[in-house]
């Protein structure tokens, strides 16, 4: 597969679609009324909650790893992860007899951990960040041979992620909005590719943490910075994007319309009313896009019809619990 002008076709997302479909579900598509009537206009809800691992993160990595040569596959693989990536990989690696490793940092959960080790992953605790962490995977590459497949930089996991948009708008091709979680990008390059070449005129929404907004920060600075990183509700979308960010960077610059932040505080509120109004139980980092739907800076776009993706579920129960306990 080619990608000229670094970026990915339809044709390519499509092909994805094809590839990817024994390993993933077509998710639903539902309208919410309760969040339908608090906006002001119509919110439908793309439920990537509902994926085999819990999060959209497999369509990215069934992308990539399918496309591994046999060499590539017997090297193993090793992925860094917040949590959600690397129980794709773990997914992936046991249902086609790969050997796989994730290096995770201290902010990733220990019930995402344990969901990989369980998978049959070796899993390698490394740092307090995930650029530690990223550093040390690039360390035993180079010592090993592994080989990577990453979490959002990467072209195929990209197209991988389009096929959220795909799905969504054959369902409702007049929908005029997509809000998507942003951290590295990842997903929102794919469904931001997807829906403009479905719909050049659709609004392309990204919700980003404000403690620390990396895809952000960098489309401020005009170029990839680096950005502290803290613990948060919404540890699946925190952390940086890479000083060496080929091409999520470029094409979130290009394709996003508008990035909306989103305070740690309005995270469990809005977790307990999902669950009490949807319910579902989804992460912090799923429910951005909820928030940023209800924003201000999205009602000014005066969208008709919203499709908000809800991008994954892995919260533990007691970390649940314990956030939105005041707000049940």
């Amino acid at each position: 597969m080619t990608f000229p002008n670094n970026y990915i076709s339809l044709q390519d997302i499509k092909l994805a679609a094809k590839r990817i479909a024994p390993m993933v579900r077509k998710t639903p598509l539902i309208f919410s009324e309760p969040l339908s009537d608090r906006a002001g206009f119509e919110i439908w809800l793309k439920l990537e909650n509902l994926q085999t691992t819990g999060s959209f993160k497999l369509r990215g990595a069934s992308n990539r790893i399918l496309q591994l040569s046999s060499e590539e596959k017997a090297r193993g693989i090793i992925a860094v992860s917040s949590g959600n990536h690397g129980r794709a990989v773990a997914f992936l690696a046991k249902r086609l007899g790969i050997t796989a490793r994730v290096v995770v940092c201290s902010l990733c959960p220990e019930n995402k951990r344990q969901a990989m080790r369980e998978l049959g992953a070796e899993l390698i605790l490394y740092g307090d960040t995930q650029d530690a962490a990223q550093e040390h995977a690039d360390r035993l590459i180079e010592e090993h041979g592994y080989t990577s497949v990453d979490p959002f930089d990467d072209l195929h996991v990209i197209a991988g992620q389009g096929t959220i948009a795909l799905e969504a708008l054959t369902e409702l091709p007049n929908a005029n909005m997509i809000v998507s979680p942003l951290s590295g990008g990842g997903l929102l390059s794919g469904i931001a590719l997807a829906a403009k070449s479905i719909s050049p005129d659709i609004s392309v929404v990204g919700s980003s943490m404000e403690i620390e907004p990396g895809m952000v920060r960098s489309l401020e600075a005009g170029k990839p910075v680096h950005v502290e990183e803290h613990p948060s509700l919404a540890s699946s979308i925190t952390g940086a994007i890479g000083l060496r960010n080929r091409y999520t960077f470029p094409i979130i610059r290009d394709f996003m319309d508008r990035a909306v932040l989103i305070s740690e505080d309005s995270l469990a509120p809005e977790m307990a009313r999902f669950a009490d109004r949807e319910g579902m139980i989804v992460e912090g980092g799923s429910i951005t896009s909820v928030i940023a739907a209800l924003s201000p800076e999205v009602r000014e776009m005066n969208p008709k019809r919203a499709i908000a993706v809800i991008s994954g579920r892995n919260v533990s129960l007691s970390t649940f619990q314990a956030a939105t306990a005041a707000h049940c």
